[in-house]
């Protein structure tokens, strides 16, 4: 994900430069972005999820689902 690479992260608000848009973000939105920025997989990340806030796996997946559904809809999933 290029686009993922360009955002800054500053509180719970990702900026993309080339762009010139701002994104507010709740927290899990903060970490899920940090997440893709480590290149992890959503696989990876549903896991990470659930286990720090101690969450069934298919709620995660399915709240990771709606973000990266999101990110398309933003064209940020580039």
């Amino acid at each position: 994900m290029q686009v993922i690479d360009q955002l800054l992260l500053d509180n719970n608000v990702a900026f993309h430069p080339m762009m010139g848009n701002s994104y507010k973000l709740n927290q899990t939105g903060k970490e899920i972005l940090e997440l893709l920025k480590e290149h992890k997989t959503k696989d990876e990340i549903v896991d990470i999820l659930a286990k720090k806030y101690d969450v069934d796996k298919s709620e995660v997946f399915i709240d990771v689902g709606d973000f990266f559904a999101k990110l398309r809809i933003y064209g940020l999933d580039k």
